[in-house]
């Protein structure tokens, strides 16, 4: 089957998976491609891997058509996603209103999974966090720093640590079995992200990339992208 090949942050993995069908129905198409930290997915489109559309956060996605890897007009937002604490689905949910609570829920946890803290959207915020609660180097020896936040998840739900917890986009927990949505981070340490798609500017199938566009954006897939954690 020919295929729409996509790079994309993890984030936007459980709405393209669910719009699959939904191509092959209107074009015939299959979906491949990669999802991972924005940053390394940005840098593969810039080093020619070859690519029909990208899923990338808005200022990513701006840089790229700068640069003239992404046709401008063809970009549309897809929704924004927090970013959110999980929590294995055997454990008790952690209640986190402010700062404070925040940085005692994350003292008492014996391991914190996390994605990429330098090339992911979620695990650049996490580190600055860290940091604006002055306990980078304390909790240092526990993070579990994963290349993404899917794979960032699944070991949290394998977690054999005694009080683990998660922090990564809201819709990469959703997406995950085996743990649970615990609640967006408190005022002061708050990140809402807007993800973006565009069509590259080498696009093979640029007409069925559009329409994987139109399918991630659309008024039909409304239920579907807040079911798997974007907001409008």
């Amino acid at each position: 089957m020919t295929t729409v090949n996509i790079l994309s942050g993890g984030a936007a993995q459980g709405l393209v998976r669910g719009l699959a069908e939904a191509l092959k129905a209107q074009t015939g198409f299959g979906i491949d491609g990669e999802f991972g930290a924005v940053g390394i997915m940005a840098d593969k489109l810039r080093a020619g891997a070859p690519a029909d559309l990208v899923i990338l956060t808005q200022v990513l996605l701006a840089k790229l058509a700068a640069e003239a890897l992404v046709v401008p007009s063809s970009i549309a937002d897809v929704g924004r996603v927090e970013t959110a604490l999980a929590v294995r689905s055997r454990d008790p949910k952690v209640m986190v209103r402010t700062e404070s609570d925040l940085r005692d829920v994350l003292r008492s946890a014996d391991a914190i999974y996390v994605p990429d803290t330098k090339a992911s959207t979620a695990g650049q915020h996490v580190a600055r966090v860290l940091d604006q609660l002055g306990i980078a180097y304390e909790v240092a020896s526990r993070l579990k720093i994963f290349p993404n936040g899917a794979t960032a998840m699944r070991e949290l739900a394998n977690s054999p640590a005694t009080r683990p917890i998660g922090c990564t986009q809201a819709t990469e927990i959703i997406a995950t079995d085996g743990i649970a949505l615990s609640g967006a981070l408190p005022p002061g340490c708050e990140l809402v992200t807007m993800y973006t798609a565009g069509v590259t500017a080498r696009a093979a199938h640029p007409k069925e990339a559009a329409a994987l566009v139109a399918l991630l954006t659309g008024a039909d897939s409304r239920e579907l992208r807040q079911r798997v954690g974007f907001a409008g």
